[in-house]
């Protein structure tokens, strides 16, 4: 059995963000000791990666509860639990698109400025140089 502190280390999640997901209801089987301290199993561990995983990607607190109340129903809500998880890996494709094209601008500001370190060269394309010419030509 884990504390939220141990858990905390080993899931890279915030105690804070711990309790509250807790109190949401995405943790339905952890228990509480004699002092009321949360204890996580291992199993409830498998729980934290699932939270973590929806949560990255963005999806709403409310649709994570519902995917775990559908786990907890059973083989039952197998096809819904499915279309969540495909909504949820779109998003994240989605997502892994963009900060592809994040990284190609910032790939080529990195070789822009490696170039002009290399070269001694002014950068012509600060948008302050650019304000500033311009105002002294009014």
């Amino acid at each position: 059995m884990y504390t939220i502190k141990e858990v905390s280390k080993i899931m890279g999640v915030s105690e804070h963000t711990l309790r509250f997901w807790a109190k949401l209801g995405f943790f339905p089987f952890i228990k509480r000791d004699a002092n009321n301290i949360r204890q996580f199993s291992d199993n409830d561990l498998e729980w934290v990666k699932i939270v973590k995983c929806l949560r990255s990607v963005g999806t709403e607190n409310k649709s994570i509860k519902r995917y775990i109340d559908l786990c907890v129903a059973g083989d039952s809500t197998i096809k819904e639990r499915y279309e969540i998880i495909l909504s949820t890996k779109q998003k994240a494709l989605n997502q892994m698109e963009n900060l592809k094209k994040q990284l190609d601008v910032l790939n080529f500001k990195e070789q822009f400025y490696q170039n002009l370190i290399a070269n001694n060269l002014e950068d012509t394309w600060n948008p302050i140089k650019k304000m500033k010419k311009e105002a002294e030509a009014v």
